[in-house]
Formats: C-alpha cells, structure tokens, sequence
C-alpha cells in the first residue's frame, strides 16, 4: 500500500514520493552499472540517465514487475545505450617508456576503474535471487568485472541479470525485450567466454575473508616492503604466477613484476607512504612517493591487491585520478 501511494503521487509530479520510491535502489543501481560498463564516472552517468528516464516514464509502469525489477530494466537499457557508442573506449596505444621492461602483453581493458568498497555498503538489504550464481564478493572483484567487460553487451547484460542477481530467464527476456530461447542462448556463450577469462576455482587458494589476521598480516607485510622501497622484500610476497597491471600494461611473473617496480614504484629506494583503503571487495591503498625537496609526498595512484592464501597473486596499478573517490589526496605532507 506505501509503494502504491508512492508511485501515485510521484505520476502526479510529487518529487519527494519519487525519490522515497527509488533511493533504496540506488547505489545497487549504481553497482550494476559500474558491472555493465566498467568506469565508476560512467555508472555514475548512466544512473543519472536511469532516473531521468524512470521519472519521465513511470506512467508506463504496469506493476507487472516490482518496481526494483522494473529500475533494473531501465538501467541495464541505459547501459546498453551507452555501450553502442564506441567513442567512450579508449584504445591501448600509449608508448613504453625507455626505462620500463617489455611488457607480457598489453591489457584487454583499459578503461576499468576501481570502485570503492564503501559504495556497497549495505547492499545485503536486496540479497540476489535463487538463480544467481557469483557471490557478492566475487561478482565485485577486479578480475570478474573485467572479464564481464570482454562479452558482447547484450551477453554482458544477460550474464549479471542471470548469474549475478538471479532473475530468472523470462524475467530478462521481458527487461530485454528478448525472448527466453535468446536470453537462454546468450547466457550459454557468455557463461563460456567467463570460464576462459577467469582463473578456474581449483587453481587456486581461496583469498583470507576481508579484514581477517591473515589478511591484515599480508597487507602489513607489503606495507613495510613498499615505504622502505625494498623490492626483494615485495617479490616474497608475490605468487610465482603474480600478474601486475598497469593499463595498459601487464607484467607476469615474480621476474617482470620486481623488474617493473624497480623501474617505476620503488626506484632509487626513495621513500614511499601507503595508505590503506579498499577496492572491489579487495584490500587496496594509496600509494605516495617523498618529492626531492622533502616536505611532500606526491600520490603515485592506486594499488588493488589480489589475494590467494598467504600470497598476492595479483596488483593492478591505478593513476592519481581515482584517489579522491576513495577520499585519498593527492598530497600528503612530508
């Protein structure tokens, strides 16, 4: 009965019904976005978008749907909108520099951005449907969210509609605007190209639950191994198979990646500043390097850190310019 009043003051122009009626949706919204296009800015655009268009189009809500469903419908559209347009896409062209080793390969995507773990906060309130898949914790992680940036968009929006939030295959065929044997079929072939991108399950030690001893120790561990500038002391740290991303550069292997950090991160062992924040579910922090006249320290960007046991199989670098959406600045005094 609250949601029907609701829904009819906000058609009769009632601002503050609308936004009562949609605000406990919005940062999931906001989630799903950044899954559907990878960039924390972009999502932030696109749910914008989102309830521009629920608010101009809520006279054609049936109520066939929930009006959670019926958001989703709008926004994953929104999204679809948005990856037509293959202008948004930067390309990996940017040169190697002189003093950087020749990289493993360039990186698939290059416009993935981190998202911070205080943005989710308290999405448990809508859990996922019984179909669903991918635990919350994996469905937000670095190398789930880009490998869902390598399927096609309608596989990509299939994918996070089945296996990530649960609605079952006529549910999406209907927010599609599709029918059950396409979504069926589309979700087979994305469900495929996962598997290849993603390490196998088996292969791997299954990360320390989040602010766990175990993981505390490790994230510890690299703290001190960054601000004394000591690489020998971070390859310890590292799998053998470690991957460093830079975008659009990767590094794979114990070997490229203490050659990458003598020859960018820890160079001349100057002295470094970590501060520790969280990313995609994963520990993270930002990273700050002492300028020559001592009396700052100059944000060198973002690491998010990948975790197997007792080991860091993955750390993917990010530029300064994320640092203030984890509400990290740019400088820290010396």
């Amino acid at each position: 009965m609250v949601t029907t009043d609701l829904i009819a003051r906000a058609r009769a122009g009632d601002e503050e019904a609308f936004r009562e009626l949609v605000d406990p949706f919005r940062r999931e919204l906001h989630v799903h976005c950044y899954r559907m296009l990878g960039s924390t800015e972009d999502a932030e655009d696109a749910l914008q978008e989102t309830l521009l268009a629920a608010w101009r189009g809520l006279g054609g809500y049936e109520g066939r749907a929930s009006i959670r469903t019926w958001l989703y419908r709008v926004a994953t559209n929104r999204c679809l909108n948005e990856l037509r347009s293959v202008s948004r896409r930067p390309q990996a062209d940017l040169p190697i520099e002189s003093d950087l080793p020749e990289p493993t390969r360039p990186s698939d995507v290059v416009w993935l951005e981190p998202y911070p773990d205080v943005l989710f906060e308290g999405l448990a309130e809508h859990p996922p449907g019984p179909e669903a898949r991918h635990e919350a914790r994996e469905a937000i992680s670095l190398a789930f969210v880009t490998a869902v940036q390598l399927l096609p968009p309608r596989q990509r929006a299939v994918l996070i509609l089945r296996d990530v939030l649960g609605y079952r295959a006529a549910e999406v065929a209907e927010m599609l605007d599709s029918t059950t044997e396409s979504v069926t079929s589309a979700l087979k072939r994305a469900r495929a190209t996962l598997e290849r991108q993603m390490p196998p399950v088996g292969d791997r030690e299954p990360p320390p639950p989040p602010y766990s001893p175990a993981e505390q120790r490790l994230v510890e561990q690299l703290t001190r191994a960054f601000e004394s500038s000591d690489v020998d002391a971070v390859v310890t740290l590292l799998s053998e198979d470690v991957q460093f991303a830079m975008p659009p550069l990767e590094y794979h292997g114990r070997e490229l990646a203490a050659r990458f950090l003598t020859a960018v991160t820890l160079q001349q062992r100057r002295r470094n500043r970590v501060v520790a924040t969280r990313a995609n579910g994963q520990p993270a922090f930002g990273l700050y390097v002492r300028e020559p006249s001592g009396r700052v320290f100059r944000a060198m960007g973002l690491l998010v850190l990948t975790l197997a046991g007792d080991e860091i199989c993955a750390i993917t670098r990010f530029d300064q310019s994320v640092l203030p959406r984890f509400g990290l600045p740019r400088r820290l005094p010396g």
